[in-house]
C-alpha cells in the first residue's frame, strides 16, 4: 500500500512539474536575476574597487569577504613582482604606521617593528626595486600639508601610491574640543586640493579612522570616543568628496578598515590599535587594490576590468549569432507552413479534416536549434564568469557546510530507489548511480574539481575553451578520460586483435590478451617514472597546445600519474569477470548471491574490512606527497571492495537509487559546468546570484546549474546523432572535417598567444 501511494504521488508530481517546466522556471530566474544585477550595477556603479575599499563582512574569524568580488591572498613573490620599481608612501599616525608594517610584511615577512615610533621609517628591497616609506605626521596640519605640497611640484618624483590619514592625536592633544574639530576641517580643506592634484598621477587613499574600544583605553586617551571619531570621519568624507565641483573626487576613501575594526577592536591590547590579524586584512585589501589590475589573479576579481574578447571568442559569438538567426528563419518558415496546412473545418459536418501532410523536422533545423540553445547557454556562462555581471565570493569551508549536504543527498538517494532491469555485476543502472553519488560528493567538496563517447566527452569542453578562453588542460578530467579511452581502444585494436569468437575457441588468445595488458603496464610504469620522456612527448606541437597549462605540462603529468593504474586494473577486472562468467562461476540471478554462500560471506567480510582500512588510512593521511605516491597502487583496494560489497548480495544488486542514477546520466556536464556557473573564477570562488542570503543563493544557483547541465546533455546527444553518422565512409569524412577544424583552431590559438606576448 505504501509503495502504491509513493508511485501515485511521484506520478502526480511529474505530471505538474517536469524537467521541461523546471528548465523554463530556470530561464525565467536567470532573466530576472540578470535584470536585477544589471539595474544594481547601473545604480550603485560598476567599480568593484569601491566595494573592496568600503564594504564586506567576515566569513569566519579571520576570513574577510568583500562585497560582490573576490580577494586574492598575495604571496611574497607576487607582491614583489607587482610593486617592482614602485614607491609607496604612508603618511599619518600610529595607526597608519601599523598598516605600513603589515603591508611591508607581505613583501618581507622578516621585517621587524622597531625603530623610532614617532619618526619616519623607511623600507627598501633593492633586488625587487620596491620602496615603501612611513612618514610620521600624526596630525592634519601645516607639517603634513608641506610634505604633500612638495610632491605636487613637477620637478619632484612622486610616490606611485599614497596612503594617508590622521585624527586621534588631534582629539587627544586638544582633549576632544570642538575647536580642534573646526581646525581639523580647515586643515583638511587646505590639503584637499593638493591630494586631488596628486591623485591625477598617483593613487591616493585617505584612511578613515577606526572605532576604539573605550573600556580598554588608558586615562590619557579617554577623550578619544567613537562619537568624536565619527565626527572627524564625516568631516573628512564631506570635504574630500566635495574638493572637485563637477566631477567625482579622485581621492579614494579607505573605509573598509572601519568595518573590520568594528568586529575585532575588542581583541585590541590598548583599545586604540587593531589586533595583528585585522591589520593584515587591511594590508591585504590595499595590496589587492594596487596589484589586481596588474597581475590579474584568477581568484582576485576585485579591481579587475572585464578581459577583452579574443579573436576566437569573437568568431564564436558570430557563429552562435548566425545560428540563432538561422534557427529563427527556419522557425518562421516552419510555422507559416504549419498554418497553411492547418486542418480546416467542414461546414456541413462541423468536423475538422485531418491533415494528410506531415512535415518532418530536418537535420539542419535540429542542428540550428541545438546551436541556438547552446549559444544562449554559453552567453550565460560568459555572464557568470567573465562579464562581471553577477557577483563572486571566496570559498569558506566549515564541517557543517560539507557534511549536512552529504547527509541530505544520502537520505534522498536511499529514499528514491527502484528495481534494476538486470542483475548483472555493475549493470547500467548501478554504474549511473555510482557516477551520480560520486559527482554530487565532488560538487559539494568543490563548493565548500567509441567516437560517440569521445564526442560527448569533448564537445562541451571544446566549446568552453573557445567561449571562456581557457586551455583544454584546464578541464583536466576530460583530457584524462579521453586519453585513457584512446589507450584502451589502441591496446585492443593492435595486433593481434582478439575477438570473442577466437577467445572462446582457444585459451591461447587469453594469454595473448594478458601479454597486451602486461605491455600496457610496462609503458605506464616507464612514463610514470620518466618525467623527462613524458614531458618531451607532450611538449610537441600540437599536443603541447592541448596539454600545457601555464606554459608547461607538469600539471598534466601530475594528473595522469595520480591514477595511472586505474585503466589497467579496470581492463584486468573485465578480463577476470568475463572468464568467470564463461565458466558459469557467477550467479547473477535476481536475489541470488554472486558466489556460493561461504565464498560470498568470506569475500564480503574481506571487502568490508579492506574498505574500512583504506578509508581510515586515507582520512588519517598527514603527508599529501607520500599519499599521492601510494594512491595509484592501493586505490584498487577501495574500488574492488566497493564493487564486491555492492554486487555480492543479490538484494543489493537488484535495486538502485534512481535519484543518484539521474545525476549519473549527466555527471560529465555537471562536472564541467560547475567551473563557471555554480562556482566562479574557474572554481576558485562561488557564484553569487542572490547577495546577502547564502542559503537561498546556493539553492537558486544549484537549480539553474542542474537545469543547464541537463539541457547541455540533451543538446550534445542531439548533435552526436547528426554529426557522428553510423556508416564508416561518412564517419571518416566527418572525422576529417573535425580534424581540419581543430587544426585551424590550434593555429588560431598559436597566433593569439604570440600576439599576447
Amino acid at each position: 500500500m505504501a509503495a502504491l501511494a509513493y508511485n501515485l504521488g511521484k506520478r502526480e508530481i511529474n505530471h505538474y512539474f517536469s524537467v521541461r517546466s523546471a528548465k523554463v522556471l530556470a530561464l525565467v530566474a536567470v532573466l530576472l536575476l540578470a535584470a536585477c544585477h544589471l539595474a544594481s550595477r547601473r545604480y550603485r556603479g560598476n567599480d568593484s574597487c569601491e566595494y573592496l575599499l568600503s564594504s564586506g563582512r567576515f566569513l569566519g574569524e579571520k576570513v574577510w569577504q568583500p562585497h560582490s568580488c573576490m580577494m586574492h591572498k598575495y604571496k611574497i613573490s607576487e607582491a614583489k613582482n607587482c610593486l617592482v620599481d614602485k614607491h609607496i608612501a604612508f603618511i599619518g599616525d600610529s595607526r597608519i604606521r601599523q598598516l605600513f608594517y603589515s603591508f611591508v610584511k607581505i613583501i618581507n615577512p622578516q621585517f621587524k617593528e622597531e625603530g623610532n615610533k614617532h619618526g619616519n621609517i623607511p623600507f627598501e628591497d633593492k633586488i625587487a626595486a620596491v620602496k615603501v616609506d612611513f612618514l610620521w605626521h600624526p596630525e592634519v596640519n601645516g607639517s603634513m600639508k608641506q610634505c604633500i605640497k612638495v610632491w605636487t611640484e613637477d620637478s619632484v618624483a612622486k610616490p606611485h601610491v599614497i596612503v594617508a590619514g590622521a585624527a586621534t592625536w588631534s582629539i587627544k592633544i586638544h582633549n576632544g574640543s570642538n575647536e580642534a574639530l573646526s581646525q581639523y576641517k580647515m586643515n583638511i580643506t587646505s590639503i584637499a586640493p593638493l591630494l586631488e592634484k596628486l591623485a591625477k598621477t598617483s593613487d591616493v587613499y585617505w584612511v578613515l579612522q577606526d572605532p576604539v574600544y573605550e573600556d580598554l583605553l588608558s586615562e590619557n586617551r579617554k577623550m578619544i570616543t567613537n562619537e568624536k571619531i565619527d565626527a572627524y570621519n564625516e568631516a573628512a568624507v564631506s570635504i574630500l568628496n566635495s574638493s572637485t565641483r563637477n566631477s567625482k573626487s579622485n581621492v579614494k576613501m579607505f573605509s573598509v578598515s572601519k568595518l573590520i575594526a568594528q568586529e575585532t577592536i575588542m581583541e585590541s591590547l590598548d583599545g586604540l590599535h587593531l589586533p595583528e590579524s585585522s591589520r593584515e586584512t587591511s594590508a591585504m585589501i590595499l595590496m589587492n587594490v594596487c596589484c589586481n589590475k596588474i597581475l590579474k589573479p584568477v581568484d582576485g576579481s576585485c579591481c579587475q576590468p572585464r578581459p577583452p574578447l579574443t579573436l576566437i571568442q569573437k568568431l564564436a559569438a558570430c557563429f552562435f549569432t548566425l545560428s540563432i538567426i538561422g534557427y529563427l528563419i527556419f522557425y518562421i518558415i516552419h510555422r507559416n507552413a504549419h498554418r497553411k496546412n492547418k486542418p480546416c473545418t467542414d461546414l456541413e459536418s462541423g468536423e475538422e479534416k485531418k491533415n494528410i501532410i506531415n512535415t518532418p523536422v530536418s537535420p539542419l533545423e535540429i542542428l540550428l536549434q541545438s546551436f541556438c540553445k547552446l549559444g544562449l547557454i554559453m552567453a550565460y556562462f560568459y555572464m557568470c564568469d567573465r562579464a562581471n555581471l553577477f557577483m563572486k565570493e571566496n570559498k569558506f569551508y566549515t564541517h557543517s557546510t560539507f557534511f549536512i549536504p552529504i547527509i541530505y543527498i544520502l537520505v534522498l538517494g536511499v529514499f528514491y530507489n527502484e528495481n534494476t532491469k538486470e542483475t548483472k555485476v555493475l549493470n547500467r543502472e548501478q554504474t549511473d548511480e555510482w557516477k551520480g553519488w560520486m559527482q554530487l560528493v565532488i560538487l559539494i567538496y568543490h563548493i565548500s574539481g567509441a567516437s560517440t563517447v569521445l564526442f560527448r566527452l569533448n564537445f562541451l569542453v571544446v566549446v568552453l575553451c573557445i567561449v571562456m578562453d581557457r586551455p583544454y588542460q584546464f578541464y583536466y578530467f576530460v583530457p584524462l578520460v579521453t586519453v585513457w579511452f584512446m589507450v584502451i581502444y589502441v591496446t585492443l585494436a593492435l595486433w593481434p586483435q582478439i575477438i570473442q569468437k577466437k577467445a572462446n575457441g582457444n585459451c591461447f588468445w587469453h594469454f595473448g590478451l594478458l601479454l597486451k595488458l602486461a605491455f600496457l603496464l610496462l609503458c605506464i610504469c616507464f612514463l610514470a617514472y620518466s618525467q623527462g620522456a613524458f614531458e618531451k612527448i607532450f611538449s610537441l606541437w600540437p599536443l603541447s597546445k592541448c596539454f600545457e597549462l601555464k606554459g608547461n605540462v607538469y600539471e598534466w603529468w601530475f594528473r595522469w600519474r595520480l591514477d595511472r593504474y586505474v585503466v589497467f586494473h579496470g581492463m584486468l577486472f573485465a578480463f577476470i569477470y568475463l572468464a568467470l562468467q564463461k565458466r558459469q562461476i557467477l550467479s547473477e540471478g535476481k536475489g541470488e548471491p554472486l558466489f556460493s554462500n561461504k565464498i560470498s560471506n568470506f569475500l564480503l567480510f574481506i571487502s568490508v574490512v579492506s574498505f574500512l582500512t583504506y578509508s581510515i588510512w586515507a582520512s588519517s593521511c598527514k603527508n599529501k606527497a607520500e599519499c599521492n605516491e601510494l594512491h595509484p597502487s592501493v586505490s584498487v583496494v577501495q574500488i574492488l571492495a566497493f564493487i564486491l560489497i555492492r554486487n555480492i548480495p543479490g538484494y543489493a544488486r537488484s535495486v538502485y537509487s534512481s535519484f543518484f542514477a539521474w545525476f549519473g546520466k549527466i555527471s560529465l556536464e555537471l562536472f564541467i559546468c560547475q567551473y563557471h556557473i555554480w562556482l566562479a573564477a574557474d572554481t576558485r570562488g562561488i557564484l553569487v546570484l542572490i547577495p546577502g542570503n547564502p542559503m537561498l543563493n546556493i539553492i537558486v544557483s544549484t537549480f539553474i546549474f542542474v537545469c543547464v547541465a541537463h539541457e547541455i546533455s540533451q543538446i550534445t546527444n542531439d548533435l552526436a546523432q547528426i554529426i557522428i553518422p553510423k556508416d564508416n565512409s561518412s564517419l571518416l569524412k566527418r572525422l576529417a572535417c573535425i580534424a581540419a577544424f581543430f587544426c585551424g583552431l590550434l593555429i588560431l590559438s598559436s597566433i593569439q598567444d604570440k600576439s599576447r606576448h
